[in-house]
């Protein structure tokens, strides 16, 4: 991760149902996006073959159902949060309660319930190791939450939003 860059997130990423069928079209000014969320108007009109005032329109109708936004993806580090965690959570009860509640922390940025050894994982950006640990108090707090067990990251490898589309 270098500093800023315009980056996309689909629906399905944020954990949104996807409730919007996709023409060609909408799929391709989609994978533009996926490579330059900076792209141009211009630049996606010739891209898919519209008019500069159909490509604003078409990207204006994907932002407002909600399949794509476009968003600053930072470089942790260089913006001041020098710990990030992959926190797996054991829970009781509704999962889609307790899955609400750890995303309403402000230092959790990704949610989602999985099927396997943790009912959640939740992803965290922190200042420092004291702020994680503030953090772990307070994910272990929500109601629900039996057991935590933390995944510090030593190192990003890979972290893309090109997928495409299907």
């Amino acid at each position: 991760m270098g500093g800023m860059s315009g980056q996309l997130r689909s629906a399905s990423e944020r954990g949104d149902a996807p409730g919007v069928r996709l023409d060609d079209v909408a799929k391709r000014i989609i994978e533009v996006l996926q490579e330059d969320g900076r792209a141009s108007y211009a630049t996606i009109a010739k891209t898919v073959g519209l008019s500069e005032a159909a490509a604003r329109a078409r990207v204006q109708r994907l932002l407002d159902s909600e399949v794509m936004q476009i968003v600053a993806v930072t470089d942790p580090i260089q913006v001041g949060f020098s710990r990030q965690a992959m926190i797996g959570v054991r829970s009781e009860g509704d999962l889609t309660v307790a899955g609400d509640a750890l995303a309403a922390l402000p230092e959790i940025d990704y949610v989602v319930t999985t099927a396997g050894s943790f009912d959640l994982l939740v992803e965290v950006v922190c200042e420092d190791d004291d702020h994680l640990l503030d953090v772990l108090r307070r994910i272990r707090a929500v109601p629900g939450v039996l057991s935590t067990e933390t995944f510090v990251y030593l190192k990003l490898n890979k972290q893309h939003y090109n997928w495409g589309t299907r």
